[in-house]
């Protein structure tokens, strides 16, 4: 009975499963060296010269946060991951609701469509993009015939926008589908069964139940977007562009790697808080929640 005790121990799974980390815990090294070298020693080199070019100082600091071009372009980059992960969400929720409610044959058909933009180039996504969206492309085409264009989409931040949502569309499909089809539908009969119309039955008991979904795939999405080039760089106006545009051009065209890596750094930062506030957000809701 007692070592059936010491087997049912919490205590004791505990020991073994931290005893078990400690022995295979080396095998994370190969992945943490290839993450500091790839990672963590450019990060520090554009942290270094953001404070020692062209001399030592803050003042490629005290440029960004003076200088309204900069302050403009990292407000839009903001902005637009915003509504790019807006976009996403309502394109994604319900798409990943259907994953969940097809056969198995159909789930298979509808995974493979999500997956598909993996396996095809960012390049040829966004200039498949550029040849739909031009004035007159097959989008245009197509709001003429219903009465509703042609609209200028092209170099616009409607296109911008088009185009992230499509490509990050996945990394919204994913969550929200893994967190729905672990969710119990009988909640939802059960919700019916006391006199729920099926719809407040859906938005008072489904939704909230999947929200840790919402919020894993938003967080993805938008800090996924605020680093996007290629997309903006060819569907964007020059007048319009980002941040990681700006950088670009200050390391490439005008050679000032320090004013690259202050604006590099402060895009770091700016996503390190946003992290925070989403992190003490989450735990209010969810200690509130417990509180209930």
């Amino acid at each position: 009975m007692a070592a059936l005790i010491e087997i049912a121990s919490p205590a004791t799974a505990g020991r073994r499963a931290k005893g078990a980390g400690g022995r295979w815990g080396w095998l994370l090294l190969p992945a943490l060296l290839l993450l500091a070298v790839l990672f963590l020693v450019p990060l520090g080199l554009m942290a270094w010269r953001s404070v020692t070019e062209p001399a030592t100082g803050l003042g490629n600091y005290s440029w960004f946060f003076t200088s309204d071009v900069a302050i403009a372009t990292l407000v839009r980059t903001l902005a637009v991951g915003a509504v790019v992960t807006l976009v996403t969400l309502l394109l994604s929720y319900p798409y990943a609701y259907l994953m969940t409610v097809v056969s198995a044959r159909q789930r298979i058909w509808l995974t493979l469509l999500v997956l598909l933009p993996f396996w095809t180039s960012l390049m040829v996504r966004t200039f498949a993009w550029v040849v739909l969206l031009q004035d007159s492309g097959v989008v245009n085409r197509l709001l003429g015939a219903v009465g509703l264009g042609p609209l200028h989409l092209i170099r616009t931040p409607t296109g911008v926008v088009i185009g992230m949502a499509q490509v990050l569309m996945p990394f919204m499909v994913l969550p929200l589908y893994a967190v729905m089809s672990g969710i119990d539908r009988r909640l939802l009969n059960a919700a019916q069964g006391m006199g729920a119309r099926p719809a407040v039955a859906f938005l008072r008991v489904f939704v909230p139940l999947s929200l840790p979904g919402v919020g894993a795939g938003a967080l993805t999405v938008f800090i996924t977007s605020l680093g996007f080039y290629v997309t903006p760089a060819l569907l964007g106006s020059p007048d319009q562009a980002l941040i990681s545009q700006q950088i670009f051009t200050q390391v490439n065209g005008l050679l000032a790697w320090g004013r690259g890596g202050a604006m590099g750094m402060v895009l770091l930062a700016v996503t390190l808080v946003l992290l925070g506030l989403v992190g003490v957000v989450l735990r209010f809701t969810r200690t509130r929640g417990g509180a209930r």
